[in-house]
């Protein structure tokens, strides 16, 4: 393995319920997020701001994070069960074991899957979907590694795909269209 390669397993599990109706799937734990034990934890990484803009909340400490994901009917995990990783840059992902995508989606309501960014989408078209059916919707990362899109951006694509106040998402593509269009 070059330097600094690990193989590491996937460190936490899904955050979902019978009720969850939108799947997020990230890529692979960050370096912060495996010390931190939770999602998106880099303070740099645009994905809690983003839905603390699109929810007009505040969003603090991990259980407050589930509670809400809960509450708004959003599953969180992630499309890599395992990977030989050198840090946390997606770009140096090899030999990945997609996670068990299903478990989630037969235990709960889900009816779209979103994938955060490139990476994600990938491991998703070639793992996931085959066995699954479902076809995912690919959003920009919100890793600050992409910097193409401001947070702003991010929250105006992001939005028309979530839930709001307890209704399904919006699935007229409006976020894509805005996407093509300013991009």
């Amino acid at each position: 393995m070059a330097a600094g390669r690990v193989r590491l397993a996937h460190p936490f599990p899904p955050v979902w319920d019978s009720e969850s109706r939108v799947l997020i799937l990230g890529s692979f734990p960050s370096v912060k997020s495996r010390q931190e034990g939770f999602y998106y934890a880099n303070p740099r990484n645009r994905f809690w701001p983003m839905l603390e803009a699109i929810y007009s909340t505040s969003l603090s400490d991990t259980e407050g994070k589930k509670a809400f994901l809960l509450e708004h009917h959003i599953a969180l995990w992630d499309s890599i069960a395992s990977c030989s990783i050198i840090g946390s840059a997606d770009s140096t992902i090899e030999d990945a074991v997609a996670n068990d995508i299903a478990m989630v989606t037969r235990g709960s309501k889900v009816e779209r899957i979103i994938t955060n960014g490139a990476t994600s989408h990938r491991v998703y078209q070639r793992f996931i979907k085959p066995a699954l059916g479902i076809e995912d919707i690919c959003l920009p990362s919100t890793s600050p590694a992409n910097a193409a899109f401001s947070l702003e951006r991010l929250i105006g694509l992001w939005r028309d795909f979530l839930p709001q106040s307890g209704e399904a998402a919006d699935s007229t593509g409006q976020g894509l269209l805005r996407l093509f269009h300013e991009g």
